[in-house]
């Protein structure tokens, strides 16, 4: 355990003096503000939207900005140790594989974690000043911890790109290529099977397909309670079908959970 909190401190440190943790800050609370303070310019408004309006919009920024992040934060955590030489290095220590690969995940989850509260926090703070709304808290409070979540789901893919591959080159490209994938051309995907299917998908269907992307779990997480008229498409559809947040969240963690575990099983089998 101690050796673990050891390159957790380490990995966390390392994104500070790397300016990781100032940077995604502000482009989270820039980003959240802007939408808070600009929700309502749509209609001809300015100032701070409804809360159901607010939580709509910044998780529709969150489930393309947070995974990117998360990825180009922890593309290279192996292979670009590898290859400098410094990951055989740090096994000569008295450290076991898991135990290095599980302090790089707390360390670099504590980066996105810190950026998280602080950038996102700002919104819920100015939404109530100007709303003093105490729903806004609880909101704003799941929608944190889901956004944190779905952050360290994409660390952990990460983690396995990372450990897939033998050039931080080509790491780089597939780390785009599955933020691709998640973030855009999945919600795609399931529009075209929706029009284009002539018996169209079940209800249960499309809740099972939404469940293999991270991104939409977490999106549902946070729109799941919320005015149905901010919610449209396949997201209304799988909505309606009642999943609760508890079981939503749990999908969440197990995004988590299953890709560090696969991440550890391949690592203690990578020969180097």
């Amino acid at each position: 355990m101690k050796q673990m909190l050891t390159v957790a401190n380490k990995e966390f440190h390392d994104g500070l003096r790397n300016r990781w943790l100032v940077s995604i800050t502000l482009i989270f609370a820039l980003l959240s503000v802007g939408l808070t303070y600009f929700g309502a310019a749509a209609s001809g408004a300015v100032g701070v939207a409804s809360l159901s309006t607010t939580v709509a919009s910044l998780a529709s920024l969150a489930v393309f900005i947070i995974p990117l992040i998360a990825l180009l934060l922890s593309y290279d955590s192996f292979v670009g140790e590898q290859e400098s030489g410094t990951l055989l290095l740090l096994l000569t220590y008295p450290l076991s594989k898991s135990q290095l690969l599980l302090g790089k995940f707390i360390g670099q989850g504590g980066i996105i974690a810190l950026a998280t509260i602080l950038g996102f926090g700002a919104s819920a703070i100015l939404l109530y000043v100007q709303l003093g709304d105490e729903n806004i808290l609880s909101a704003f409070g799941l929608f944190i911890f889901s956004a944190i979540l779905l952050g360290l789901s994409f660390t952990a893919i990460s983690y396995l790109i990372s450990l897939s591959v033998s050039e931080k080159s080509k790491a780089a490209g597939f780390a785009l290529i599955t933020w691709f994938l998640f973030a855009l051309a999945f919600d795609l995907a399931l529009l075209a099977l929706l029009v284009g299917v002539e018996e169209g998908i079940t209800q249960q269907g499309l809740t099972q397909l939404m469940m293999l992307n991270p991104a939409d779990v977490f999106r549902l997480v946070n729109l799941t309670g919320l005015d149905n008229s901010e919610v449209n498409g396949a997201l209304a559809v799988v909505i309606n079908a009642g999943l609760s947040q508890t079981q939503l969240i749990s999908a969440l963690v197990a995004w988590v959970v299953l890709p560090l575990t696969l991440a550890i099983f391949i690592f203690k089998r990578k020969k180097l």
